[in-house]
């Protein structure tokens, strides 16, 4: 074995991890598979003979590529005329979760998160993420980000802060999620309201991104989200169970075409967070394999 074929097969025994980092970073999973490329290619290029920690060293690779990639989306303003750009959902059925999922799923990555990380500015979105998900220290996040490690840290902790006020603490026992989830298209299918509004929180949030069709937008409030919710009382739209980001959500079908996927954030027993991607585009590129 030459030393571009060990160092291949160095680079993928880190793939699955370089690819979790770059999703939080992006919230995209083709960005994300373009990230860990322009890695590899720079990684082959520079070769590996002086790094000591080669995990590490690949992890700040992988994450400077997604800070050339997130400023530069910022300076293109990608999608101008959207008011929101859900992230793409990790779909798996409810009995099984594939290892490489597994990955990209770990630290609860729920899509909630996702939304608010995509708030972020470049530079404070890469440091939060590389240290309170993936504990890299400040000072290799530093030079990533052209500044102090004490300057990293204060950018981490303004994204900690951010997330922190903004996304509830999902319930950890899925069978819970699933019963407040199915409670919520019981109610929306019988049309009842005073029970779309029991299950919901008060202060709940209903984010839909239906690409360029109108409705996109968010909408806050029990009764409001309760009003929108009875779109599902149509006796053609089925919703097959899955889990969406690892928690219990829903892929809307109609006439055996999927046209919706819902993932839900459940917190104390109640809906806080629905995020709903009916983008036609988008629903049909995503990887819905797991639920064949």
């Amino acid at each position: 074995m030459d030393d571009n074929d060990l160092l291949a097969e160095q680079f993928e025994r880190y793939r699955s991890h370089l690819r979790a980092v770059a999703y939080r970073m992006l919230g995209s999973l083709a960005e994300a598979d373009d990230a860990v490329q322009e890695a590899w290619i720079r990684v082959s290029r520079a070769g590996t003979e002086d790094v000591e920690n080669l995990g590490g060293w690949l992890t700040t690779v992988v994450a400077r590529v997604c800070l050339n990639m997130l400023r530069s989306r910022t300076t293109r303003r990608e999608d101008p005329l959207l008011d929101l750009h859900l992230p793409d959902p990790v779909i798996s059925a409810e009995d099984r979760v594939e290892p490489e999922q597994e990955a990209l799923l770990a630290d609860s990555v729920g899509l909630a998160l996702l939304v608010v990380l995509q708030t972020l500015p470049p530079a404070e979105r890469l440091a939060f993420v590389l240290h309170d998900l993936f504990a890299v220290p400040f000072e290799e996040i530093a030079p990533i980000v052209g500044r102090s490690a004490t300057a990293a840290r204060q950018l981490a902790s303004r994204g900690r802060r951010r997330v922190q006020g903004v996304t509830p603490a999902p319930d950890a026992d899925r069978a819970r999620q699933r019963e407040v989830v199915d409670a919520f298209f019981a109610a929306a299918r019988g049309g009842d309201f005073e029970a779309l509004v029991n299950v919901l929180d008060p202060d709940v949030v209903l984010r839909a991104d239906l690409g360029a069709a109108p409705g996109t937008g968010v909408v806050r409030g029990a009764e409001n989200v309760a009003a929108r919710a009875t779109m599902f009382a149509a006796p053609n739209r089925i919703a097959r169970p899955a889990l969406v980001n690892g928690a219990a959500g829903a892929v809307i079908v109609v006439d055996g075409r999927p046209i919706a996927v819902m993932g839900f954030t459940v917190s104390e027993g109640r809906i806080v967070a629905i995020d709903a991607l009916g983008d036609p585009d988008r629903v049909a590129q995503l990887d819905l394999t797991a639920l064949a």
